[in-house]
């Protein structure tokens, strides 16, 4: 298993400090989510999922197109994609979530990784081409342009691009979405970042019909349990929460972001649901805010630290404190 964000356990046993008493910012989910209502239909857990319940069609209106599967969580389908495709070349953009890398690699397929601007003079080697927008955990944003571009480059031998899109809800004008179905676009979208809902496990593949068939069949059927796709059809089509919810993201990221430039550790980028410091001390800082009860994400590659959100002002407070002692430790070398 690879290793994701969130697992406060460990950091709970490292560091001896309560799990109540974590301020956990390692994910890149939003922590003030979507609200979810404390009653849910009895016949959500009394029935099996029923597809006709109105969240294919919420779904379509918000994500701008007819042609998509609900999946649980857009990680199925990135564990079951490759096995859809006979062996191949497949070009990843790196660094980036290693889920996507793993699942192509394990597969049997050759995985080749990429930067951003090595993929212009090599695309015509692959095919496959896997982009994250805004890509995780660099933050770096493709423009439609770009995209369909390499889209169109791909699709001339049957390649696929596929563009997962989990942090993208704040900038639904980056979104391919729009310009879907077309032969060899898949897309990945996700209710677990921007609507603060990863415990959910939903998902939705957009993709030409053919595909999608091809995709249910290998994942079976009952993907999103009765309650979840309850709460995923509500929260979907409340475009006040949504539109309150953008605003909200990209002032808190903007807070995030002057707060690290403050502690001396500017971010090379960011989106609204996170900040991507590159630094080579970032063990040191991350072990120095564990101490603290402030979970930060680390990479290796290359060495950085990721933040996500705090959820109260008290918790913007404790990362403001936490951040300036870190200043005066790093000050102190």
């Amino acid at each position: 298993m690879l290793e994701h964000g969130g697992n406060l356990i460990k950091a709970v046993d490292d560091y001896g400090i309560a799990l109540a008493e974590w301020l956990d910012l390692s994910t890149g989910i939003n922590p003030n989510g979507w609200p979810v209502p404390t009653a849910i239909p009895s016949e959500c857990w009394s029935q099996l999922p029923n597809d006709n319940d109105g969240l294919l069609a919420a779904a379509q209106r918000y994500y701008q197109t007819e042609s998509l599967l609900p999946v649980s969580g857009s990680q199925a389908a990135i564990q079951m994609l490759p096995q859809l495709r006979a062996k191949c070349r497949v070009g990843i953009i790196t660094p980036a979530y290693a889920e996507h890398f793993y699942s192509w690699q394990r597969a049997g397929h050759e995985v080749i990784e990429l930067h951003s601007d090595e993929i212009d003079a090599r695309i015509d080697l692959l095919d496959v081409l896997i982009i994250i927008n805004p890509n995780n955990p660099t933050a770096e944003q493709f423009t439609n342009e770009q995209l369909l571009h390499w889209h169109q480059q791909l699709a001339h031998h049957d390649g696929w691009l596929i563009v997962d899109e989990a942090f993208i809800d704040t900038t639904p004008e980056l979104s391919l979405t729009q310009f879907s179905p077309q032969p060899g676009l898949i897309i990945f979208r996700s209710l677990g970042k921007f609507f603060g809902l990863a415990g959910l496990r939903v998902g939705f593949v957009c993709a030409e019909t053919k595909l999608l068939s091809l995709l249910q069949n290998r994942l079976g059927p009952w993907q999103i349990s009765g309650p979840s796709r309850y709460i995923a059809r509500l929260a979907l089509a409340d475009s006040d929460w949504q539109q309150q919810c953008q605003y909200n993201l990209i002032e808190q990221s903007q807070r995030l972001k002057q707060l690290l430039i403050d502690a001396g550790l500017p971010p090379t980028n960011g989106c609204a649901l996170f900040q991507w410091v590159p630094t080579e001390h970032a063990y040191d800082y991350q072990h120095a805010l564990s101490k603290l009860g402030i979970l930060t994400r680390r990479f290796n590659s290359p060495p950085s630290l990721r933040f996500g959100l705090a959820k109260t002002e008290h918790d913007w407070q404790r990362l403001e404190s936490g951040l300036a002692s870190l200043k005066v430790e790093h000050h102190d070398r």
